[in-house]
């Protein structure tokens, strides 16, 4: 028979947020438990992909890769017509330069996280989700994948054999096919701390979310991003830690 203290600590979540990206990753970094930093696609720098790296060793941090689309001038949030060769040598190539900077500090890669536009087209287009499962491959199964559950990506990489982290987001809201309501629409964004509290419960305690049309579908959260350029994201994260803790979840 498990102890009452034993079933109150049988939920656990992971914290990641999108760093690199040029805010305050030294606010943000104390309260992850997993960070994903651009490597150069949409953002970053070798100066600033070492800062990063020994900001996550200082506090211990699991480090992931968090390539995109090239393209700067948008920020990674813009479909680039590429074919499939050239989109996923740019996408190793990212890797392999954030890969450079932890080989020197004796880091490990943990995880990739696409970003912006391929992120979302992965989830849905099965042409991106298998250059993304590719790119797995080619940095072998050690490496787990950060995907939305139910997504392409994360179904076409299972089948693969990639270990797939199931992603859900903490400070946006859902429809109800489990994509993220698009930034410019009214309500895509949580702002209250505490609504960003009562969203992650419900996914890591029950396995469900509440979506924008007041629909309850099911989901499975294994990490919680916040993003990082969110004006209140160290809000967010700091009240997020105390609702976890109170609650008796364990941040991985």
């Amino acid at each position: 028979m498990k102890l009452v203290s034993d079933i109150m600590h049988t939920h656990s979540i992971d914290i990641n947020a999108d760093v690199g990206e040029g805010f305050n990753n030294e606010a943000l970094m104390p309260f992850l438990s997993s960070c994903n930093i651009a490597c150069g696609g949409h953002a970053g720098d070798e100066p600033t992909m070492q800062s990063v790296i020994n900001l996550a060793k200082q506090h211990k941090v699991k480090i992931g890769a968090h390539p995109s689309f090239p393209d700067k001038e948008n920020f990674g949030r813009k479909t680039m017509d590429l074919d499939d060769s050239t989109l996923l040598e740019s996408l190793k190539h990212q890797v392999k330069e954030l890969l450079k900077h932890l080989e020197v500090e004796k880091e490990i890669l943990h995880h990739i996280k696409p970003h912006g536009a391929l992120y979302n087209l992965a989830n849905i287009d099965d042409r991106y989700a298998k250059v993304v499962a590719a790119l797995m491959k080619h940095f072998g199964a050690s490496i787990k994948l950060y995907a939305p559950y139910q997504s392409r990506v994360a179904e076409i990489a299972s089948q693969e054999g990639i270990n797939v982290v199931f992603e859900a987001f903490a400070d946006r809201a859902y429809n109800e096919d489990l994509t993220l309501v698009p930034r410019p629409v009214n309500g895509a964004l949580i702002t209250d701390s505490n609504q960003v509290c009562d969203h992650v419960l419900n996914m890591v305690r029950h396995d469900q979310v509440k979506t924008v049309t007041g629909k309850t579908v099911s989901i499975k959260a294994e990490t919680v991003c916040i993003h990082g350029d969110h004006p209140k994201a160290e809000a967010h994260l700091k009240k997020l830690t105390e609702c976890l803790t109170r609650n008796h979840i364990t941040i991985l």
